[in-house]
């Protein structure tokens, strides 16, 4: 009997271990009905989006990880496929990193976004998306 106990726990945590490593982004739901998705740019660089509902619109945060402090970056955040904000940042203090806070419309339905950043010096690319 021990034995039929171990081989099927052995046989679920060698399942289980490739589903961990698959997905290079990760979507949650996050406190006060909020959704985060994170995962890594085109280089060395990780970029983090979340959405939350505030008094009913909707904050977006965006966060890119550069690997050291003066990177520059352009960014836009489009909002049902249309652009809603965009600008240019610096990676800065011991996070290496920039971030962007925006209020959104709320829409009816589901509301996506999707954010985009680009460094300047060498073209790495941030892609992610969230919804609420």
């Amino acid at each position: 009997m021990k034995s039929r106990t171990a081989l099927a726990a052995l046989t679920l945590s060698a399942l289980a271990l490739p589903l961990a490593t698959v997905a290079p982004a990760t979507a949650s739901g996050g406190g006060g009905g909020g959704h985060r998705t994170s995962g890594a740019c085109s280089q060395s660089s990780h970029w983090r989006l979340k959405a939350k509902n505030d008094s009913g619109r909707i904050e977006v945060e965006a966060e890119v990880h550069g690997v050291r402090v003066g990177q520059g970056w352009r960014w836009s955040i489009s909002h049902n496929g249309s652009p809603s904000a965009s600008g240019r940042a610096t990676t800065r203090g011991p996070s290496r990193s920039f971030s962007v806070n925006r209020l959104m419309i709320n829409l009816a339905g589901t509301d996506h976004f999707t954010l985009r950043a680009v460094r300047s010096a060498t073209g790495e690319v941030c892609r992610g998306k969230v919804s609420l």
